[in-house]
C-alpha cells in the first residue's frame, strides 16, 4: 500500500540530493548546498529500504521506472523544461516495466 508513495519519496530525495551537487559544481552555488543535499541522499537511502520487496535487487529495479518519472517531473517543475513526446513515451515504457517487476505474480516454475 505504501510502496508507490515510498518510491516517490525516495526518487525526489535522490534527485534533490543530486541536484544540490549539480547546483554547486555546475551552477556555481555555494558549497553550503551540500548540507541539505547529503541529508536528502540519506533520506533517499532510508526510504528505499522501506520498500516491501523480497529482494533488494527487485526493489531497486522497480525503483528505476519511478525515478525516471520523477526526474522528468523535476525537469518540468523545477527546471522549467517541459518533457516532449519522446520523454512521455520513454517514461511510459519504464513505469509499465517497473509495475510489472513490482506487482507481477511470483512463484511457480
Amino acid at each position: 500500500m505504501w510502496t508507490i508513495p515510498t518510491y516517490i519519496l525516495a526518487a525526489f530525495a535522490e534527485i534533490g540530493g543530486c541536484f544540490a551537487f549539480w547546483a554547486w559544481l555546475r551552477l556555481g552555488k555555494t558549497p553550503l548546498w551540500l548540507v541539505p543535499g547529503v541529508a536528502s541522499l540519506v533520506l533517499f537511502a532510508w526510504a528505499l529500504t522501506r520498500i516491501d520487496a523480497d529482494f533488494a535487487g527487485r526493489a531497486y529495479a522497480a525503483y528505476g521506472g519511478i525515478y525516471i518519472l520523477a526526474s522528468l517531473a523535476w525537469m518540468w517543475v523545477v527546471e522549467g523544461a517541459r518533457p516532449d513526446r519522446w520523454d512521455a513515451a520513454g517514461v511510459s515504457l519504464c513505469v509499465i516495466g517497473a509495475l510489472v517487476i513490482l506487482f507481477g505474480p511470483r512463484g511457480g516454475p
